[in-house]
C-alpha cells in the first residue's frame, strides 16, 4: 500500500518526485484559473503575477480546473521537485472544497503519478483553522491518495510494457505536522486505507483461489493479527447447529461452506453492534443458472463479507468504545447433481421453513441464517451488507447503494455514506411485496413469484426482515452496483473491487460509540 507521511515544510523545497497543488475553475465561467491555497511558494517560484505566471501556464497547457483533472508541468529547477502537478478542484465557491472533492482530486493525482517514488500533496484542507475541519480535510486527502494509487497485483506472468508501479509514498502537507490531531487523522486514514485495500484485493482475487475454506482461513488469519476473537464453523458444525440456508446453497460445490464469527468486545461497552456480510465466493446461479455474459464478475459476490471483515480489522485497531460482532457466511453457489433445486423446502437456522423458487436468490438464504444468529447476541443495531440483487443496479445505478430496514437507521446510513463518499439511498419494504411471498407449502417463499423481477431489490429486503429479531434496529445495504467497478478509473475508484461500504460502516460504528 502507498505509505503516508505528514510534512509542514515549504512545498517548494520538498525533495520528492512531484508536488501536487490544487487548481480552481473560475465560478463565473471565465477561462481564468485560480491556484488553491497552499500553492503560494510554488507559484512564487514560477514568478507568478496577476494575469500570468503559473496559472496562465497551466491554462495554456489545457487545464480547466475540472474536478479530478490532472495537468503536469516540468519544473525545470524552479522548485526542488522535478514535476509540478495541478489537480482540478472544480469551481471556486469561496469555500474550502468538500471532503469528497478532496478525495477525488487526491485519488486522481496519485493514480496519474504511477511510476513515481514519492509525491507531496499540497491541497487546501479546510476553510478555517479549526482542528475538526483540518482533520476532516486531511483524512479525505490521505484516503483519496491511498485508494487512488491502488492497483491489484494480478497474475501477469510477464512484465507488461508501459505498466508502472503504484506511487509508493505520499507526503500530505499540513499546517503543523507535529499536532496530535493531524497524527490521529493520519493514523485513521492509514488503517482505513489498508482495510479498503485488503477488501479490494479479496474481491479481485480469482475465484478458484478464494473458495469458502480458503476465504475463511484468510479472514481468520487477518483477524487474529489484530487480536479479534475468531471462530469458524465448517460444514459439520453448520449441520450440527442447523444452518440450513448456508448448507443448502453450498450443496452444489466441492468446496464446503463456512461461517466466520469475529468479535470485538471492549470492557465497559454499553452498546452492541452486529455486522453481517454476504460471502458467496462465486455465483453461477446454481440450477437457475445465470447467462454466460458477465458471469465472471460473480467473483465479487463476496464483497459484503470482505467489507464487513475489513471493518472489523479497522475497529480492532481504532478501539472505539462499543462492542461489535461480525458474521460472514461463505458458500459457493454451483451447479451439480447435489445442488439445491427450485421447489426444495429448507429449514433455516431460525426454524423458519423456506420454499426455494430460484436458486439464484442464494444470498438471502445464507444471510437469513447469519442474521438470525447475530440477533441472538442481542445487538442494539444490525448492519447487513450484500451484493444481493440486480434490482439495486436497475433502481439506483452502479454508484448508489440501496438501504432498507428501520427508517431512522436507514437515514443514519445515508448520512454516514454521504460523509464517507459512499452514497446510499433509503428504499421501502412494502407490505404487498411480503404478501406475494406467502407459500402454499412453507412459511415463506424465497421470492415473490407474482412480481417476477419487479421490485427485486425490495423483495430481498423484505425476505431478510423475516429473520431480524423484534426490537433490533437494522439496515440492509445492497451494494450490487457500487461494490465492483467495471469502467475506467475515476477519482479514487480503480477498476475492480471498490471496498464499498467499509468507510461508511466505520463512520457508523464511531458515531454510535460516541453517543
Amino acid at each position: 500500500m502507498t505509505s503516508l507521511t505528514l510534512v509542514d515544510t515549504d512545498p517548494a523545497s520538498l525533495a520528492v518526485d512531484a508536488v501536487v497543488i490544487g487548481l480552481y475553475a473560475d465560478a463565473g465561467g471565465d477561462a481564468k484559473l485560480l491556484l488553491a491555497p497552499g500553492s503560494e511558494s510554488i507559484a512564487a517560484a514560477f514568478g507568478d503575477r496577476p494575469g500570468g505566471g503559473l496559472a496562465e501556464t497551466l491554462r495554456v497547457l489545457g487545464a480547466t480546473g475540472a474536478l479530478g483533472e490532472v495537468t503536469k508541468l516540468a519544473a525545470f529547477g524552479a522548485v526542488k521537485a522535478p514535476l509540478v502537478v495541478a489537480v482540478g478542484l472544480g469551481a471556486d465557491t469561496g469555500a474550502a472544497p468538500a471532503a469528497e472533492s478532496l478525495r477525488r482530486a487526491a485519488g486522481s493525482a496519485a493514480r496519474a503519478l504511477a511510476g513515481s517514488a514519492s509525491a507531496a500533496l499540497v491541497l487546501p484542507l479546510a476553510g478555517d483553522e479549526s482542528a475538526e475541519a483540518q482533520s476532516a480535510g486531511l483524512r479525505a486527502v490521505a484516503e483519496g491518495a491511498v485508494l487512488g494509487a491502488y492497483r491489484f497485483a494480478g497474475y501477469k506472468s510477464k512484465p507488461v510494457a508501459g505498466r508502472r508501479d503504484p506511487l509508493r509514498k505520499v507526503l500530505v502537507h499540513v499546517p503543523d505536522a507535529g499536532s496530535k490531531g493531524a497524527k490521529a487523522a493520519l493514523k485513521r486514514s492509514t488503517v482505513l486505507g489498508a482495510a479498503v485495500t485488503r477488501t479490494r484485493d479479496w474481491i479481485n482475487t480469482a475465484p478458484n483461489e478464494l473458495r469458502p475454506p480458503a476465504f475463511a482461513e484468510q479472514v481468520a488469519a487477518a483477524a487474529r493479527e489484530v487480536a479479534l476473537d475468531v471462530s469458524v464453523l465448517d460444514e459439520k458444525a453448520l449441520a450440527r447447529q442447523g444452518y440450513g440456508g448456508i448448507l443448502a446453497v453450498g450443496l452444489g460445490s466441492a468446496a464446503a461452506p463456512r461461517m466466520v464469527r469475529l468479535a470485538y468486545e471492549p470492557a465497559g461497552a454499553t452498546r452492541r453492534i452486529a455486522l453481517v456480510g454476504k460471502g458467496i465466493t462465486f455465483d453461477t446461479g446454481g440450477v437457475s443458472i445465470k447467462p454466460t455474459a458477465g458471469m465472471w464478475e460473480m467473483k465479487s459476490d463476496m464483497s459484503g463479507a470482505a467489507a464487513v471483515v475489513a471493518t472489523m480489522l479497522v475497529i480492532a485497531q481504532l478501539k472505539p468504545k462499543v462492542a461489535v460482532v461480525a458474521y460472514a457466511p461463505m458458500a459457493e453457489n454451483m451447479v451439480s447433481g447435489s445442488a439445491y433445486r427450485p421447489g426444495d423446502v429448507v429449514k433455516m437456522y431460525s426454524g423458519a421453513q423456506v420454499e426455494v423458487l430460484n436458486t439464484d436468490a442464494e444470498g438471502r438464504m445464507i444471510l437469513g441464517d447469519a442474521i438470525a444468529r447475530a440477533c441472538e447476541d442481542e445487538p442494539d443495531y444490525l448492519f447487513e451488507v450484500s451484493t444481493l440483487t440486480g434490482g439495486q443496479v436497475i433502481a439506483l445505478g452502479k454508484r448508489i447503494a440501496g438501504v432498507m430496514g428501520t427508517p431512522e437507521l436507514c437515514e443514519r446510513v445515508r448520512d454516514a455514506g454521504e460523509r464517507a463518499g459512499e452514497p446510499a439511498w433509503p428504499m421501502p419494504l412494502p407490505e404487498d411485496v411480503r404478501k406475494g411471498m406467502d407459500s402454499d407449502v412453507a412459511d415463506i417463499s424465497q421470492v415473490n413469484a407474482g412480481m417476477d423481477r419487479a421490485g427485486h431489490m425490495l423483495q430481498g429486503g423484505v425476505f431478510l426482515s423475516e429473520f431480524v429479531a423484534e426490537g433490533v434496529q437494522w439496515a440492509h445495504i445492497d451494494i450490487a452496483g457500487p461494490s465492483y467497478h467495471t469502467g475506467e478509473p475515476f477519482g479514487y475508484w480503480t477498476k475492480g473491487g471498490t471496498g464499498v461500504p467499509v468507510r461508511t460502516l466505520v463512520e457508523l460504528v464511531e458515531e454510535i460509540a460516541a453517543e
